[in-house]
């Protein structure tokens, strides 16, 4: 005899037998899978990174604006706080930057670190660029440094074996903290 649904539970008929597995549903990834957000081509004109400066801040996720460069949260994050770091400039190759954005990049990176660290406690991190698509760029076409905070344990099963990872906070609540702290305003 087979139990009855209770409020809690989901009950899908066809789909086989339970498995004692929770599920962790996050829709919003699938446009990533599919590519929606990739550039049709290499050109100024279809890439993200060359579109977000003209959007103002809130909506294009920037978190401060330099001269040359700037500091936008990734709109698929490895961690909570996930920064890039890009030129204004549409160039692809780090030895394409100018003397002025090289420094600016690294400037921008050394402050994004502080930042993170003092409004989330980041233990640690993960600085880099993938440089062409054999290096695992996804917009190969626009130079960007990743700025990805990490943490002790940060890296359990989810990623590992669910290849699911869980992010606790909104990207547009993680912008405000981390714009807020750039300009040195006190958390809220």
């Amino acid at each position: 005899m087979s139990e009855e649904p209770t409020e809690e539970s989901v009950v899908q008929d066809g789909v086989g037998e339970a498995d004692g597995l929770d599920r962790l549903w996050t829709p919003h990834r699938m446009a990533y899978i599919r590519g929606e957000n990739k550039p049709a081509d290499a050109t100024s004109g279809e890439c993200p990174f060359c579109r977000i400066p003209s959007l103002p801040d809130e909506e294009g996720l920037v978190v401060h604006r330099g001269r040359t460069a700037y500091a936008v949260l990734n709109l698929y994050p490895y961690s909570p706080g996930h920064l890039m770091v890009c030129p204004y400039r549409h160039i692809a190759d780090y030895t394409e930057t100018t003397a002025e954005e090289m420094v600016e990049i690294g400037e921008l990176t050394k402050r994004a670190m502080s930042v993170v660290r003092a409004v989330s406690g980041a233990g640690g991190f993960n600085i880099g660029m993938n440089q062409g698509h054999v290096a695992g760029a996804g917009i190969a076409a626009h130079l960007h440094q990743h700025v990805v905070p990490r943490w002790p344990g940060d890296q359990n099963f989810m990623p590992i074996i669910g290849r699911t990872k869980t992010l606790p906070e909104l990207l547009s609540d993680t912008r405000g903290l981390l714009a807020r702290a750039w300009a040195g305003e006190a958390p809220s």
